[in-house]
Order: structure tokens, then C-alpha cells, then sequence
């Protein structure tokens, strides 16, 4: 699935990222007197047939409408959003159950991009983000995910909790993230499993919630009762890490 117009990747490492990928990249811009510390990625970018051109720091700029830049930017294609079959097919190629996160209109694209980030360092085989009332793939994400994002399938569907349902019909089981009597270290999260996360302040949604198999929390000792949505996520993706590579609890 494609969407909108050409856009802007910033940042030295996700521009790398993009460049490992063939096609992704159009483009290449770089600051004047910046040139002698991006050798390695003006190098990769001259083997794949690329353009890089030098702008001034105002142009670098104004190009990446406030975003940090690093002295790196490239105009890229539009990002193309995976579909259901590739999450399972990845999964199939590694030959693991599928592990895959749901977000239940995560708003914020920073929380977006370290959630994408975290989870393709755990070895999710996907992500799976709704149509409506959630971030989008913004040169924001690509940046917080540090490039994560061209490396694991990001799905977009309709409805999370109909989609939470065909998972479920596929024999993944649904993990749902929020307060619950449940610690996820009581927890056996092996075997196929969707994690469910809920959007920031809200958490899920009543009828997500209904729809996973379970629901487990996060104890928290101190005066703060929650995590950052981002932050949450992260700890029960290498809490399924750890349990997968350990094979128990």
C-alpha cells in the first residue's frame, strides 16, 4: 500500500537504513562542511546510482521543516505500508511463530517511531497500526525508529479490533497492554502473539480489550502508576524476547 507524496527521510542512521533498501531513496542532500562526516553514506549512495547535492544550513532547513537533520536528508518515495500475508510470511521465512504488535491508535509519531524501533529489535515480524486516529510513517518516525521501519512490515487496517479477531482466527493470541490484576511476569507469552497497545492516557479501547485473550500490566513501585506508552511497549517486547529465546518463563 503506498501513500502520499515523495517524502523526507533526516538523520545520518535512517538515511543509511533507507539506503540499504533498493528504490527507496530518490535523492541525497547534504550540508556544505558537513561533507567529511558523512563519507561512509555519500559512498553508499554513489555505488546505488544516487544523487547527493550540497545545500546551505538555511535550505537544509526550511527542507526538513524542523526536524533534526544531521547535516543528511534524503527525498525518498512514498513509504509502503505492508499487508497481513507479509507479517506471516516473514514469520514463516524465520521459522518462528509470528510475534507481532497491534497499536490501538498510538497518536503520537515519536511514540510510533521508538515503539517500530524496539519492536524490530526484538524480532516482531510486524506492526499493525489503524487508518484513523494514528500517526502516520512522518520523517519523524523514520527518524525515532532510526530506519527501523524499512526493516519489519507496518500494516495499516481498518479496524483494530476486527483485525484483532482475524489474528485470533489465525491462531495468533492476543496480549492486550493495560492495567489489569495480570503482571506480565506471571505471564507465559510464548507461541504466536499479537501484543496489544493502547493509546497514549486512554489505553485500549473497550472492545480491543474484550477481544484479547488476556490483559497483563506492568507493576509500578513508585508514585507514578504508568509508563509512556512507548516505554511500556518496549518492556513486554523483550519480555516475549527473553521467554521466546529461554523457551519458558
Amino acid at each position: 500500500m503506498m501513500e502520499g507524496k515523495d517524502r523526507y527521510i533526516t538523520g545520518k542512521h535512517p538515511v543509511l537504513e533507507g539506503l540499504k533498501i533498493k528504490g527507496i531513496i530518490w535523492e541525497i542532500f547534504v550540508q556544505r562542511g558537513t561533507e567529511g562526516n558523512l563519507k561512509e553514506l555519500t559512498g553508499e549512495a554513489e555505488k546505488a546510482g544516487i544523487r547527493v547535492r550540497s545545500l546551505d544550513k538555511k535550505e537544509m532547513d526550511n527542507l526538513s521543516s524542523g526536524v533534526l537533520h544531521q547535516g543528511v536528508i534524503a527525498r525518498t518515495a512514498p513509504f509502503k505500508y505492508g499487508e497481513m500475508d507479509d507479517i506471516f510470511k516473514l514469520a514463516l521465512e524465520r521459522g518462528e511463530d509470528p510475534f507481532i504488535v497491534v497499536l490501538d491508535h498510538i497518536e503520537d509519531p515519536h511514540n510510533l517511531g521508538a515503539i517500530a524501533r524496539s519492536a524490530e529489535g526484538a524480532g516482531a515480524h510486524g506492526v499493525i497500526i489503524p487508518e484513523k486516529r494514528s500517526a502516520d510513517i512522518t520523517p519523524i518516525v523514520y527518524k525515532v525508529s532510526s530506519g527501523a521501519v524499512f526493516h519489519i512490515p507496518v500494516v495499516k487496517v481498518i479496524n483494530i479490533a476486527n483485525t484483532v479477531t482475524a489474528l485470533k482466527e489465525r491462531g495468533v493470541f492476543a496480549a492486550g497492554l493495560d492495567m489489569a490484576e495480570e503482571s506480565y511476569t506471571e505471564k507465559d507469552l510464548t507461541g504466536p502473539l499479537a501484543l496489544v497497545v493502547g493509546a497514549e492516557g486512554k489505553g485500549l479501547s473497550r472492545l480491543v480489550k474484550e477481544k484479547c485473550d488476556y490483559v497483563v500490566s506492568i507493576p509500578m513501585m513508585g508514585e507514578i502508576q504508568s509508563l509512556n506508552a512507548s516505554n511500556a511497549a518496549s518492556v513486554l517486547l523483550y519480555e516475549i524476547r527473553r521467554q521466546r529465546d529461554e523457551g519458558k518463563i
